[in-house]
């Protein structure tokens, strides 16, 4: 079955990551994204953190001036990001939850239990012209608020998917694929725009891929990691190939 094309957001935060280690300008997340642009990517997705340990705040402009591909900022819920996303108006803004002392991003954020913190965030990114998404749990309560806010689009956490797959738990990962796909058809059937990221690798990207209901993946740390042995825009395109050939959109003979 051949399905719509999904697009496929790259998170260049990683090349800010290795940059920021040494200090100084190099690499460059802006030369990142205007390669990742040339390799089939969608979107180019940042997230610029409290502590500032990969992305920095002129990191925004820089990276927008690099490419003609839309730009999803990453956000925390405070007011501090809200009015730098307000000023920056990214094309899509994505609310995740954030705490100083993880290494990545742990889970989706309880919208549903933190409904009254974070409506306000969707109602004043969407007046500022911002397209609003979720980070949250595969979980029909998750999306159920996400309607009830208003918010456009919501994105699934994958990690505990990929994790399961590379325990070796082919029971545990089956069954969270499952949760995935229910909750995209129930999104979906609520007009709800499906994206998914979190931790997908070449290896486990295609079973997420293959959710009809999906349209648009943001993948970074994996895709970073690969250019360090293949480059970026090699690596990009693989990631590009193995989620058209999930769709139906390229047979796996071209790859």
């Amino acid at each position: 079955m051949t399905l719509v094309r999904a697009r496929l957001g790259v998170n260049i935060d990683h090349i800010a990551t290795i940059r920021n280690a040494r200090g100084g300008v190099h690499p460059d997340p802006a030369k990142a994204a205007a390669l990742a642009q040339a390799a089939g990517a969608d979107g180019i997705t940042i997230h610029l953190r409290e502590d500032r340990r990969h992305i920095r705040d002129h990191d925004l402009e820089a990276v927008r001036s690099a490419v003609q591909l839309p730009i999803n900022l990453e956000m925390a819920t405070t007011e501090e990001m809200l009015a730098i996303a307000t000023n920056f108006k990214p094309h899509a803004a994505c609310l995740v939850p954030e705490k100083r002392e993880e290494r990545t991003t742990e889970g989706g954020l309880d919208v549903a239990r933190l409904h009254n913190q974070v409506e306000p965030f969707v109602r004043r990114l969407r007046d500022a012209g911002s397209r609003v998404s979720l980070f949250i749990e595969p979980s029909k309560a998750q999306v159920d608020t996400a309607a009830a806010m208003g918010a456009p689009v919501v994105e699934f956490h994958t990690g505990k998917y990929v994790e399961l797959v590379f325990a070796g738990d082919k029971a545990g990962a089956d069954e969270e694929l499952k949760r995935l796909q229910e909750a995209a058809a129930h999104g979906h059937a609520k007009g709800i725009e499906i994206h998914v990221g979190h931790g997908l690798t070449y290896d486990t990207v295609r079973p997420v891929a293959a959710i009809p209901e999906v349209r648009e993946l943001n993948i970074g740390h994996f895709i970073m990691g690969e250019a360090l042995f293949v480059g970026l825009e090699a690596a990009v395109k693989r990631m590009r190939q193995e989620i058209d050939v999930a769709r139906g959109n390229l047979s796996e003979a071209r790859t």
